[in-house]
């Protein structure tokens, strides 16, 4: 038996694949990996699934009929076809409709995570290859956190109190005596990074907080939100209006007269202009703690003190990514930024604020001495794009059109579908929405190793391979290490690259040298590291051959400490930030003169569409469709293997327990979320500054759904004739 270990990397973690016979039959986590995912262990299943797309595929109706209809995706049986032949439709329907249409007819479409490597990463693959052709429709933000992505430059000059680097663990440890969580920390969530995470510290920091003797409080509907290992106390609220909560915590510390007027006064800009809003003097309602207590759920006494623990010791709050993912999600975190204004702590160890302490791996780590290593990006001529969430919005009313972030632009009219990375079918919202919007173009192209519902609503389906077969360099931004992705096994079936399926296609649109710049993969591998050696200016990066050799390396941290804010705390003059003011915007004129009406200037309560508001009290520990998924379960998706279905209860034991759950209390299916993790829907900064022209009523609303927050497929209602099945909605996470 042929047998051999072999260093590689996912985004749940580096490993070395166990390998026997051509074929993948294990996977060994890192040595330096503190707590490796056991993520990691559905890998075998995942390469080897008989979901696999083994030969390119055509839909029988597009191959028979042409562009005539896009009514028969998802329905119609796919015909086998030859590469040559597969390659020879796609290169003619580009050429076609960038004749006819131009660039602004051809959407590059790849929101998502695609794979761990640097160069193979299937969305800028497909961005430079479309770029190299002459342009397409790009998409801008993301489903994460497009909300603040979006929404934080206007208040505080940059993303970073989302994207990272947060106030460090050690900082927090060392510190901080009160940690609160909004949305909670669930541990679960930092198991994996896009890009991949090779050492997962996590778990070790929440054991130094113990340690320390850190406070923790956890304000949210799921108790298991709360990191296990900290104790934390728990204060359930009603979903979706964290902002009261926040809001009314600030009015506490004003109303006792211990909010940081110097503080206030120096870094933040507009105070003045919210605190009438905050009394009552502007519309006659307090935002005090007995009025957050009818909306919460939360006792005005419970609000009350919690205020003055915060006002009396060292304080770090933290909302998760979910927050920002609802009706008016700008609010909260501009409500908790208000929060850690009055508490003045902004930019000291282990005080102030940062979001998604438990949405992701690596947040928290100190930033490191250089970057890693990076594949260039080629620009795209056209100069054009579409927020990412907006996809079904473009497909249906081309022509158009709408606000976002300030501005005003037109969707164009999309005839092409190009999508290599991502599924959208798998965390867009509205999947029957996005279902109708996707019958709309002329053509749809998929690269992808399995048979998700992107790729079953697809004309043209083209086998790529998985990591595991092709050589790459691994490695998040955040992640000290950068892993040598060794090729494993050979490609299942007649699966190719996606660089290998562009380079061909680029020969026949004569855009060969500018997408592949006379350089094959192992060339383009030592290019990327020779930069990323260039400008690392250390003897801590060896050669390449070297490097690969021993198939990883660590990139120092620049200190064992980070506190975020800390520069522009010490000397605001000369570190402003990049704000009109260059200090923190409380009030925002910037947004004030979007003149939208239903986002203000300034934090504000504002109903959220769909929540549970009304007299009831809060549920307690749901045990319903919101509740927390199962720590080795992957973000909700049905994952292809064997150690998905290990960590799951059998379907009909969940669903009539849940089902039971709901009844005895009165719940509606989809009204409670997983705080941690939850679902794709409307994220108000991202909708309410996207909003349409026209007649249609409120920006951005949809109809509502029977969605449940772990999205199972039988949660959705789907339309007479469609199919999610097995492979519907694994995300190519594996690419």
């Amino acid at each position: 038996m042929d047998r051999k270990l072999v260093p590689h990397h996912s985004h749940w973690g580096a490993f070395n694949a166990v390998v026997e016979d051509g074929r993948v039959v294990g996977a060994v986590p890192f040595d330096l990996d503190p707590d490796p995912s056991p993520l990691i262990e559905a890998t075998p299943d995942a390469v080897h699934s008989p979901t696999r797309i083994t030969r390119p595929m055509v839909r029988s109706g597009w191959l028979q009929n042409g562009q005539v209809s896009g009514a028969g995706r998802g329905r119609e049986p796919f015909v086998p076809v030859e590469w040559e032949e597969a390659l020879d439709l796609v290169a003619g329907e580009l050429a076609r409709v960038r004749r006819e249409g131009g660039p602004a007819a051809i959407m590059g479409g790849s929101q998502g995570w695609s794979s761990a490597g640097h160069f193979h990463e299937a969305r800028g693959q497909l961005r430079r290859f479309l770029a190299a052709g002459g342009g397409f429709v790009d998409q801008t933000s993301n489903y994460s956190f497009g909300t603040a992505l979006t929404f934080l430059p206007h208040i505080l000059g940059s993303a970073q109190g989302v994207t990272g680097p947060l106030t460090s663990w050690q900082s927090i440890a060392r510190h901080t005596r009160l940690f609160v969580l909004f949305g909670g920390a669930n541990p679960k969530n930092t198991q994996v990074a896009k890009g991949g995470c090779a050492w997962h510290g996590t778990s070790g920091a929440f054991a130094a907080l113990a340690q320390a003797g850190v406070r923790v409080v956890n304000i949210s509907p799921i108790r298991e939100d709360g990191p296990e290992a900290v104790s934390p106390e728990w204060i359930p609220i009603r979903p979706n209006t964290d902002t009261a909560m926040m809001l009314a915590l600030a009015h506490t510390l004003v109303s006792e007269r211990r909010h940081d007027k110097a503080f206030l006064e120096r870094y933040c800009s507009g105070f003045d202009r919210v605190l009438p809003y905050l009394t009552g003097a502007k519309d006659g309602v307090p935002k005090d703690a007995a009025w957050a207590a009818a909306i919460t759920g939360v006792p005005a006494g419970m609000i009350r003190a919690l205020a003055r623990q915060m006002w009396a010791t060292r304080t770090m709050l933290t909302a998760s990514w979910s927050l920002q993912r609802a009706d008016h999600g700008e609010q909260p975190y501009w409500a908790l930024v208000l929060l850690a204004a009055c508490l003045g702590q902004i930019g000291l160890p282990g005080g102030g604020f940062g979001f998604g302490y438990g949405s992701g791996a690596a947040l928290a780590e100190p930033p490191l001495s250089f970057p890693g290593p990076a594949m260039p990006v080629l620009p795209n001529p056209a100069r054009l794009a579409i927020p990412a969430a907006r996809i079904a919005d473009c497909l249906l009313h081309p022509g158009e059109r709408y606000d976002y972030d300030g501005k005003s632009a037109t969707y164009p009219d999309i005839r092409l579908v190009y999508w290599a990375g991502g599924n959208p079918f798998h965390h867009h919202q509205d999947l029957n929405r996005l279902r109708r919007a996707w019958r709309r173009p002329e053509t749809i192209i998929v690269h992808e190793p399995w048979w998700t519902a992107t790729a079953r609503h697809a004309d043209i389906v083209l086998p790529a391979t998985t990591s595991l077969e092709r050589n790459d360099l691994g490695g998040s931004p955040r992640d000290r290490f950068v892993i040598a992705m060794h090729k494993a096994i050979e490609p299942v079936g007649n699966a190719r690259a996606d660089f290998d399926i562009f380079l061909d296609l680029a020969r026949r649109l004569g855009c060969e040298e500018s997408f592949a710049e006379r350089r094959d993969e192992a060339l383009w591998l030592r290019y990327i590291y020779g930069t990323f050696r260039e400008r690392a200016h250390s003897n801590l990066v060896p050669d390449f051959d070297t490097f690969w050799q021993k198939g990883w390396l660590e990139i120092p941290l620049r200190a064992q400490e980070y506190v975020l804010f800390a520069e522009f705390r010490a000397d605001p003059e000369n570190h402003p930030l990049r704000t009109p003011s260059g200090r923190i915007e409380i009030y925002s004129d910037e947004i004030a003169r979007f003149a939208y009406d239903d986002c203000p200037p300034h934090p504000a309560w504002i109903e959220p569409a769909e929540w549970l508001g009304g007299g009831q009290p809060p549920p307690a520990q749901p045990d319903g469709c919101g509740a927390g998924q199962r720590a080795r379960q992957d973000c909700g998706a049905r994952d292809i293997g064997d150690q998905s279905a290990r960590c799951q209860e059998p379907r009909h034991r969940r669903w009539r327990s849940r089902a039971r759950v709901q009844r005895a209390r009165g719940l509606l299916c989809g009204r409670i979320r997983d705080r941690g993790r939850a679902p794709r829907r409307r994220s108000a900064f991202l909708w309410r500054l996207v909003r349409p022209r026209g007649g249609r009523g409120r920006a951005g609303l949809r109809p509502r759904q029977r969605q449940c927050s772990d999205a199972r497929p039988w949660h959705i209602a789907a339309e007479p004739g469609s199919e999610f099945g097995d492979g519907a909605r694994r995300s190519r996470q594996m690419r």
